[in-house]
């Protein structure tokens, strides 16, 4: 919905449904693909594809929650995460740990997907993507 709304995918993927206000089609699209991947691919392979894309994204998020506590520590949060100097590398590091004990096929796949995804990323931001003026921080409560 995001990326149709900057440009970077296309426009019908962005609308919302009236009725829901949720944006059906690229609900849609993505449900088909993804219930294809689950009835193509080996129990297993896409067990490991979850297991470290979610891994992967968990060490992004616990990695910049902390830069943004030390980057940006004015900025409002909804909520406090206890020890954060603490549990943020301990995320980081526990979730890499774990993905280093996938098979290799898995990290092939998983740079494989990602190369792919920056190449339509980059191909599409070029072609229609829009500048935004960065959004105004908050303010602290």
């Amino acid at each position: 919905y995001s990326m149709a709304n900057d440009g970077l995918l296309p426009p019908a993927l962005g609308r919302l449904d009236p009725g829901t206000g949720s944006p059906r089609t690229a609900t849609l699209i993505t449900g088909v693909c993804v219930a294809a991947a689950a009835g193509l691919l080996p129990f297993g392979v896409a067990g490991e594809l979850v297991s470290i894309g979610t891994l992967l994204a968990f060490a992004i998020v616990s990695a910049g929650v902390l830069v943004l506590r030390v980057t940006k520590p004015e900025l409002t949060r909804p909520f406090r995460a206890p020890w954060i100097a603490v549990t943020a590398p301990l995320g980081v590091v526990t979730s890499l740990a774990l993905m280093a004990g996938l098979p290799r096929g898995t990290w092939i796949r998983l740079f494989s997907w990602l190369a792919i995804g920056l190449a339509i990323f980059v191909r599409q931001g070029r072609r229609r993507g829009t500048a935004r003026p960065a959004a105004k921080p908050l303010e602290p409560a």
